[in-house]
């Protein structure tokens, strides 16, 4: 695998400094404010360091943790998974303003220097939260992940159309960015080499691995009802990117983030793989995984599937399966998931 390659914004760095991998993350330019640079279509100015954050999305939670930022963290918000077990004591400690979408007032409340966001349509031009410009008037920043807008359009409506695939590139440059703005870039270098270390380690797995030449898969998040069309993972989205690294082809065509596909068209496909994610959010009957895992066996449509007849189904968490830090966790289960399936059947 080529080592990946960022380059540093030159809002944030000088120009002569680029990062040919995950060393070159040099802590020799620690962060002179103002700090403005442009993210997710929008210039931003932070004037110092934020002392209170709150966050919109378990992505910006569990990067700011890692980063040695949860006492910067004192509201928390949209939660798919348990915390990272690493930082289970430090997440208890802070209040989660809401499981799901908060309030602005609740996070208006929380008096936040900045609002760490995963997900554009939170504080997108209609958002479910608020509009960017509703915190900026109060002059509260704003901070979108920028996996979630770099190579997509959310103007499309839904969860988005990918306009290119998405790369573990926009994760790293999100980490990179907040760790700029807090001015902790040596925690920024040690994360994001420990990510391309993991990702390379995953990848060298599935290398190692037998697999048919024309392995298939499918990724199923949820649907909202038991045996409607279910939300399956388009070609350029972060399980697509997981597909690509392992060598596997997504039977789902769509550059939508998570188009909604029939069972008859996807037991057509016959994926010889399928992966479903496992979540404690309860917004839908599907988001059980022991439902998916019942509907799967039980469904006459779904019951011949190839992937079911031979138990080749992988449980994921579902924040893997977003444009997250945890993708590169995905890739891992899903590489591991491989090392132990037959093909021969």
């Amino acid at each position: 695998m080529n080592i990946l390659r960022y380059l540093l914004s030159a809002t944030l760095l000088p120009a002569s400094y680029a990062a040919a991998d995950a060393t070159s993350y040099s802590t020799n330019y620690p962060t002179n404010y103002p700090v403005t640079l442009t993210n997710c279509g929008v210039e931003i100015s932070v004037a110092s360091a934020p002392e209170r954050t709150v966050t919109v999305g378990q992505s910006a939670t569990e990067i700011l943790y890692s980063l040695g930022l949860a006492d910067r963290v004192n509201g928390t918000s949209v939660w798919f998974n348990p915390v990272l077990p690493q930082f289970a004591e430090a997440n208890e400690a802070i209040e989660r303003i809401a499981n799901d979408d908060p309030s602005f007032e609740a996070v208006v409340n929380k008096r936040p220097d900045l609002v760490a966001v995963q997900y554009e349509w939170h504080v997108g031009p209609t958002g479910s939260v608020a509009t960017r410009e509703q915190f900026h008037e109060l002059g509260i920043n704003t901070y979108i992940m920028p996996a979630d807008c770099d190579t997509k359009d959310n103007s499309t409506g839904g969860d988005g159309t990918r306009t290119a695939a998405f790369s573990t590139d926009s994760i790293y440059k999100g980490i990179t960015e907040l760790a700029q703005i807090y001015d902790v870039q040596d925690a920024g270098e040690a994360l994001v080499a420990d990510l391309i270390d993991r990702e390379a380690r995953a990848i060298e797995l599935a290398s190692s691995l037998d697999l048919p030449e024309d392995l298939s898969a499918a990724f199923w998040f949820s649907s909202t009802d038991l045996g409607v069309s279910p939300f399956v993972a388009g070609q350029l989205g972060a399980p697509g990117y997981m597909m690509d690294k392992l060598g596997i082809r997504n039977v789902i065509e769509s550059d939508e983030e998570w188009p909604t596909v029939g069972w008859e068209s996807i037991a057509r496909a016959d994926p010889d793989v399928l992966v479903i994610a496992h979540m404690d959010r309860r917004r839908f009957p599907a988001d059980d995984i022991e439902a998916k895992r019942e509907f799967l066996r039980s469904d006459p449509v779904t019951s011949e599937m190839s992937a079911v007849k031979n138990n080749r189904i992988v449980e994921m968490n579902a924040h893997a399966m977003s444009a997250t830090m945890r993708t590169i966790y995905g890739l891992e289960t899903l590489a591991e998931a491989l090392s132990t399936m037959a093909f021969d059947q």
